[in-house]
């Protein structure tokens, strides 16, 4: 009956990418494809829509891994059954195990129920087991399925468990005497850390009497479970409190309400044991003849039934500490007795110690402090402008790159100070900085400082050679100034450090590798240093891969202000001293040029501060340390005077004033003649006059 059931098996070839004429001709409702001419997967056609290639096939595909397969006339054991069962479809072989077609799964149940003769054996069993736990066992002894009530009860998972040697699951002996002597064994108590079961295990037998698998059927055992949990528990809270006891500082003794040592802390006072604790487990302490702490400390806990605190010397000359606490049960009546004695001796010495680390503590702190006052001028940018503030976050994007850098910015600006802000703020803050003027050493020892030299390279060499800045700024960051002042021999060599990241040492023919980022700074015009010839062009586009102008101080008034009160106040902390400037007098800084940019008004904010006659300087006393023709430009309402002055000197300033703020801006005397209102002529004139009695007083 059941091969009447039997459908053919409609399969795709291996190399077969056109599927369309595949899906069209099937009429079945699985397609197979095949692998090795083996077959190794099937689809649903109902799953097919939208499939266009072989690969979408195998992406809706199952494995015929777990397909199970019969052959014509089997019998069927309850193994078979529940394996059959995993799958949709059933592949039928031949005697040659050949497949000759498949069956679906209902037909194959329906089969079954209509086997009643031979099945009934089988559906009692599966039909009785169904409210408790149940596993499926083939002939090799390994768990093929299960229902969910089982797995809860072994608190695990269909995954976890199918396939596995029921010997990993449950007892190996019980599952060893089903399979070798066909035995029944009822009522086996299973208990591990996860569960607590009652099993049952009956062997399948066919019809010789030959065990083909086994059912094990499982119970719960709540209680029994939750015993062995207690049990646990208990076992668990015994090894923490051992685990305490052995790592208490203090010594503690635990005494039943009669005055019996029960146990103790590895850690006792010597002391006041000198033959060890050990040997007074069990014992009664108020019957010792002991003249220390505790007999005593037990004597007054279980006279006046509560925590008791006392202090006494021991034979040792040392003095101990005793706690004596009380624990009492639910109906209030005295239990134990926790005592637990330290010796204060050694507190004391750890005071002391704990005084001495504090005072070398404060000590370092204020040296820490120190160091920090002397480095943050070095390190700190003061500003308040908005160009400031650009090049800060330029700064900022910076720090995650190690590009060459070129600083560009009059004497006095601040190009170091911007530099070992991009080195602070890098990846490189921790590695060195070192900074070399170039224009500031010969020519003959610029070479070796940069690129170093080996032993006996020149007359007058060290004996034992040295590494030259690349070298010793090794990962860190070299910050080269002035670098329009090197020579063009040196160009050359700087600009293959650039290209090859390696050094080549004066009398050395090794090239070393290393790893420096370039800031490069300079006051002068690289730009037509090339087209003069007098700086090489190559070695300017390799330093100008991120350009940085610092504007002078006169363009940022802005942090005029700023900058004189922090010179100030570094000064007053310096010399404690409370000076500081009227608002007349930060206004006329403001309005000065600054031709020596920051450190000229360093310069004149400490001239200022060690001559000024009151805490308040005015501006009176700053005009005496300013040209008149270097002040910049009026204030937003009137000019800026420091004291009074004839009409006609006055308006001569605002004169100059006015006509130095128009040729700044407009660089023509005609332009500049439009905006002043005035003739073009008459501004030649008054110019040529005005740069020559600045050149005069120069």
């Amino acid at each position: 009956m059941l091969m009447e059931q039997l459908r053919p098996i409609y399969t795709i070839p291996e190399h077969s990418d056109e599927i369309t004429e595949y899906l069209q001709e099937c009429k079945e409702p699985f397609l197979f494809l095949e692998k090795d001419n083996q077959l190794q997967a099937y689809v649903e056609l109902k799953d097919s829509d939208g499939i266009q290639s072989r690969k979408d096939l195998e992406l809706v595909s199952t494995s015929m891994h777990n397909v199970g397969v019969i052959q014509p006339d089997q019998s069927f054991t309850l193994p078979l059954i529940f394996h059959l069962m995993g799958e949709p479809i059933v592949i039928v072989h031949d005697e040659s195990e050949s497949p000759i077609g498949f069956i679906e799964r209902e037909d194959v149940l329906i089969e079954l129920f209509q086997r009643e003769h031979h099945n009934a054996n089988l559906l009692k069993i599966l039909l009785s087991s169904i409210p408790m736990g149940m596993f499926i066992v083939d002939k090799n002894e390994r768990i093929m399925n299960s229902n969910d009530k089982a797995l809860q009860m072994i608190r695990s998972t269909h995954k976890q468990v199918v396939g596995k040697s029921a010997g990993e699951v449950f007892q190996q002996d019980h599952v060893h005497r089903v399979f070798t002597y066909g035995e029944t064994l009822l009522n086996q108590i299973l208990i591990t850390d996860e569960m607590g079961i009652l099993v049952d295990y009956s062997p399948i037998k066919n019809g010789t009497g030959e065990v083909e698998g086994a059912i094990i059927i499982v119970q719960d055992l709540p209680m029994v479970e939750q015993m062995a949990m207690e049990i646990e528990f208990v076992k668990d809270l015994n090894r923490d409190l051992n685990a305490v006891l052995s790592t208490m500082y203090d010594e503690v003794l635990i005494v039943d309400k009669d005055g019996t040592l029960l146990r103790h802390s590895d850690k006792y006072i010597e002391g006041l044991w000198p033959d060890g604790i050990d040997a007074l487990v069990g014992k009664n302490l108020l019957e010792v003849d002991l003249q220390g702490l505790p007999p005593s400390v037990t004597k007054l806990v279980l006279k006046q039934q509560k925590k008791v605190s006392v202090v006494q010397e021991i034979p040792s000359g040392d003095k101990v500490l005793a706690i004596g606490n009380p624990v009492f049960n639910a109906r209030g009546e005295l239990e134990r007795i926790i005592i637990a004695s330290r010796d204060i001796t050694e507190n004391i010495q750890l005071k002391s110690e704990l005084r001495q680390t504090k005072a070398i503590s404060n000590r370092y702190k204020e040296e820490l402090e120190s160091l920090k006052n002397q480095q943050t001028p070095k390190h700190t940018l003061i500003y308040a402008s908005e160009r400031m503030e650009r090049i800060m976050k330029n700064i900022e994007k910076l720090s995650m790159f190690s590009s060459t850098v070129l600083i560009h910015g009059e004497t006095g600006v601040g190009k170091e100070l911007i530099a070992k802000s991009i080195h602070e703020k890098s990846a490189r803050s921790s590695e060195p900085f070192l900074a070399l003027n170039c224009g500031s050493i010969p020519e003959s020892l610029l070479e070796s400082e940069l690129f170093g030299y080996t032993k006996g390279s020149f007359t007058g060499a060290d004996s034992k050679g040295k590494p030259g800045y690349f070298q010793q700024a090794d990962r860190g960051v070299l910050f080269l100034d002035e670098i329009g002042d090197i020579p063009m021999s040196l160009q050359v060599k700087l600009l293959r450090v650039l290209q090859e990241g390696e050094v080549v040492p004066i009398g050395s023919q090794t090239p070393i590798p290393v790893d420096v980022q370039i800031i490069a700074a300079t006051h002068r015009n690289l730009d037509e240093m090339v087209q003069e010839g007098s700086f090489r062009e190559d070695l300017f586009y390799r330093i100008n891969v991120v350009p940085i102008h610092v504007p002078p101080l006169r363009e940022r008034p802005d942090d005029i202000p700023l900058l004189a009160y922090h010179f100030i106040r570094k000064l007053n902390e310096r010399y404690q001293m409370r000076h500081s400037f009227s608002p007349d007098a930060l206004s006329l800084l403001e309005t000065y040029a600054w031709p020596g940019n920051i450190r000229e008004l360093q310069n004149v904010v400490e001239r200022l501060f060690v001559t000024a006659d009151d805490d308040l300087i005015s501006a009176e006393a700053a005009s005496q340390f300013l040209r008149v023709e270097k002040v910049m430009k009026p204030s937003a309402t009137s000019p800026v005077l420091a004291s009074v002055m004839p009409l006609n000197d006055a308006k001569q300033l605002v004169e100059n004033q006015l006509l130095r703020l128009a040729m700044e801006q407009f660089k023509t005397t005609t332009k500049a003649a439009r905006a002043l209102g005035i003739s073009q002529s008459a501004v030649s004139r008054k110019w040529a006059k005005l740069q020559s009695e600045t050149s005069a007083r120069e």
